[in-house]
């Protein structure tokens, strides 16, 4: 996160909503909901959930130095697409799905 209230924290990108350019983070913006009682949850209760977030108010953190930084696209003639942190111009790798 590089900006609101939980500013400086890491998490996990768990969805993405690219209609509203908003993704939900693991661990980030927390929010809580009074559920009653029903068939899914028999007992009702308080329920914890990550909310959505803007997606300008995240960025990609590189693992070879440990930052948040922007990347850029290198495409090779092959054709294929590698992505590059701005700050040390090393590969960032793809998450497996």
């Amino acid at each position: 996160m590089i900006a609101g209230n939980y500013r400086g924290s890491e998490g996990r990108v768990l969805r993405v909503i690219p209609r509203r350019n908003r993704l939900v983070v693991e661990g980030i913006n927390r929010r809580t909901k009074h559920e009653r009682p029903s068939q899914k949850n028999p007992e009702g209760g308080i329920v914890t959930f990550e909310a959505p977030i803007e997606a300008s108010n995240v960025m990609l953190v590189c693992p070879h130095c440990s930052t948040g930084s922007r990347i850029r696209i290198k495409r090779d003639p092959d054709g294929t697409v590698e992505r590059l942190c701005v700050r040390c111009d090393n590969p960032i790798p793809t998450p497996e799905s």
